[in-house]
């Protein structure tokens, strides 16, 4: 809970914890909060103090004998992807005046919310319908670094464990003779029902100690150390038994009615077997209304790539992208076919479990050093060889990576590593001779639900209002003047010796034969040629004479923003290019030549070869979901986090109007010196 907007107030702390933690520091600071030393109580507004740790104890007790308030502060519910004792920050806090959640010697501001509270606002009760279906989807826990490993076959009683000297279970009406009498009840009350025992994950990490051993298995009863996602077990199991833990909840949100042993803040309101009931908690409560007060009005959630207070549903966004990342990188990589000054971003956006990714330049090297450490192989796309997937075969993953659709402000070309990227184990989505990822995931964004669908859509006029493309760059177009009755065509250029053109094309594959084939498909029309940024500044292969473009085009767009053109056109008549689908983004018709990834669903008209595998129809949303949200993966700059695809566009909507007209001549001169020597690469990209 945060006091108003522009209130601060002094909390003294106690231990040095506060004074060191800087992320810690940073939230309470934006919810109003100066820490300070608590050495005179009578100066300070309130007395800051972590949970109920011993070492909580001084701060407690001056809070008692001075009368100054007290400030009881825990992690949120969501914390972090890997367990606090990583070091990983939170993702929110608990900042609660009257007691803390697990601490049932007096009620919490939430246990006061859930008793008394009016909690029946139907948008209210909206979004914590949605926060559910969220966390259910993406699979969120309080932790979210798990491993893969073997689950027990379904149809089990899941018995979950807990670290001995949890304050939650002192504090929560419990001990650990509750343990020994959860297991035996499970047993009792399932008579020949196999019994998995859930041992805690810090327990497994040997980090702490839990309550149960092998001493307390049986024939029928196993202990489960691996630290495989919660849900995975939830939803397979068919009774779950908890004393406090968190998963109690999560079991509630699974759709369980769990068996509750203690007293925890989510018990006694009608939504679980209830062991050890507490006689206060005498209102009935959904499970929605549990989770409104729990996840949405209780905790102070925090953006830390946008450093500021957010509200739950940007704090799980986030959360679940850093969790994606870190499921995506846990198994290492090896990289391939990556020039050496791409080696440091990569090094920030593959870090995982394993550390950074390895470097290697020969096929063979890296199969074997990919199979020896248990890593993955990643290829830059363009770079893939038969020699390298034989050399993986059949053990190694190989993946594929490439720029996502939202990249820069700026080219690639000028050494600007990408804000996005994709990773791909079945193909790459510009070469449609073999199916990719980006493919199923179009295919099933058709069944999209109406929360995925809203924020596809949102996405979409968010990119077109900001007038956001891929790079970014060039100047605003003048007003392209065309007679009354004239369609404005715009025919962007492409790189002609670009992967997309040898896998994505037939019979047109050069910019000179795609702007011939628009002026004679748009004879009496107003055609708009683009070039290509990379070939404007001579890097790439694709110029057109003068004598050419003269004869086929009625205005050359130099330097111009792709965003302003795309404004003003009516049609985009393209081979492959990009423009194709950002043009779809802004209503316009286009034509493709050849095979894009945006092509073959019934978006666009397709002169080119057909892709049978693409028979699915799905609508402008489900491919803005596939192609932006679902298939790419964001990596912020400024905060070195991974982030959603919003923060990426907040960022380029940020930078595009100061630098977008200047990058293009500020660099015309290095790129062109850059592409003269290019054979000499390695002496610059560093």
């Amino acid at each position: 809970m945060t006091d108003a907007p522009g209130a601060r107030k002094r909390l003294g702390v106690y231990t040095l914890g506060f004074l060191r933690d800087k992320p810690l520091r940073r939230i309470l600071a934006l919810a109003g909060w100066d820490v300070m030393p608590g050495w005179q109580p009578g100066s300070c507004d309130a007395i800051g103090v972590w949970g109920r740790r011993p070492v909580s104890a001084r701060g407690l007790a001056m809070a008692r004998r001075s009368g100054v308030p007290l400030l009881n502060i825990e992690d949120a519910f969501l914390r972090s992807v890997r367990p606090g004792f990583s070091g990983s920050a939170p993702t929110g806090l608990i900042l609660d005046r009257q007691g803390l959640y697990f601490d049932v010697r007096q009620p919490s501001e939430l246990e006061d919310m859930l008793q008394s509270g009016d909690l029946s606002d139907p948008s209210l009760l909206a979004r914590a319908e949605a926060g559910i279906a969220f966390l259910r989807q993406k699979r969120l826990s309080k932790y979210n670094a798990w491993e893969d490993a073997e689950l027990p076959e379904p149809g089990f009683v899941l018995v979950i464990d807990q670290t001995r000297g949890d304050a939650s279970i002192r504090l929560g009406g419990a001990d650990e003779a509750t343990f020994s009498i959860m297991l035996a009840s499970a047993r009792t009350e399932h008579p020949g029902k196999r019994i998995v025992i859930r041992t805690h994950p810090e327990v497994a990490a040997d980090k702490k100690r839990g309550h149960f051993s092998e001493a307390d298995t049986d024939a029928r009863s196993s202990l489960f150390r691996a630290s495989v996602n919660p849900w995975d077990l939830l939803e397979r199991a068919d009774a779950v038994y908890a004393v406090t833990s968190q998963m109690g909840f999560e079991a509630m949100m699974a759709r369980h009615r769990p068996s509750i042993f203690g007293q925890p803040y989510y018990s006694g309101w009608g939504l679980s077997d209830d062991r050890n009931p507490l006689a206060r908690r005498t209102t009935r409560r959904s499970l929605t209304e549990v989770f409104a007060a729990a996840m949405l009005l209780y905790p102070t959630w925090y953006d830390p790539c946008r450093d500021r207070l957010c509200d739950f549903e940007e704090a799980a966004l986030l959360l679940s992208e850093e969790a994606r990342a870190w499921a995506d990188n846990r198994r290492g990589a090896v990289c391939i076919g990556m020039k050496p000054w791409k080696h440091h971003p990569m090094r920030r956006f593959l870090r995982g479990a394993k550390g950074v990714p390895l470097f290697e330049h020969e096929p063979a090297k890296a199969a074997s050093l990919a199979r020896r450490e248990g890593r993955e192989v990643i290829v830059w796309a363009g770079k893939e060889t038969k020699a390298l997937r034989e050399a993986c075969a059949p053990d190694v993953t190989l993946r594929r990576m490439e720029d996502g659709f939202l990249r820069s402000v700026g080219l690639g070309a000028q050494l600007l590593p990408a804000a996005s990227l994709v990773l791909d184990d079945k193909g790459i989505y510009f070469d449609p001779t073999r199916p990719s990822h980006l493919e199923d995931l179009i295919a099933a964004a058709c069944t999209l639900s109406p929360s995925e669908r809203e924020r596809a859509a949102e996405l979409c006029a968010r990119v077109v209002a900001s007038r956001i493309t891929k790079y970014n760059i060039g100047d605003d177009a003048p007003r392209l003047e065309a007679r009354p009755g004239q369609r404005r065509v715009l025919v962007p250029g492409q790189v002609e010796d670009d992967a997309s053109i040898r896998l994505g094309t037939s019979d047109v594959s050069t910019n000179l034969e795609l702007l011939r084939r628009a002026r004679l498909h748009f004879p009496d029309d107003f055609v708009i040629y683009k070039p290509h940024p990379d070939v404007e500044i001579g890097l790439r292969k694709g110029t057109i004479s003068e004598a050419d473009l003269a004869g086929n085009a009625d205005f050359v767009a130099r330097d111009m923003s792709a965003a302003a053109l795309m404004d003003q056109a009516d049609v985009v008549w393209t081979m492959t290019s990009l423009m194709g689908f950002e043009a779809l983004l802004r209503g316009s018709e286009v034509h493709c030549l050849g095979m894009p990834f945006y092509a073959g669903w019934g978006l666009t008209e397709d002169h080119g070869q057909l892709c049978t595998r693409r028979m699915a129809k799905p609508d402008l949303v489900a491919l803005v979901h596939a192609a932006l949200i679902a298939y790419p993966r964001y990596f912020d700059p400024v905060s070195g986090r991974a982030c959603s695809a919003e923060v990426i566009l907040d960022r380029l909507a940020d930078r595009a109007p100061e630098v977008a007209s200047n990058p293009l001549r500020r660099m015309r001169w290095l790129a062109a010196v850059q592409y003269r020597f290019r054979g000499l690469a390695h002496l610059w990209r560093r």
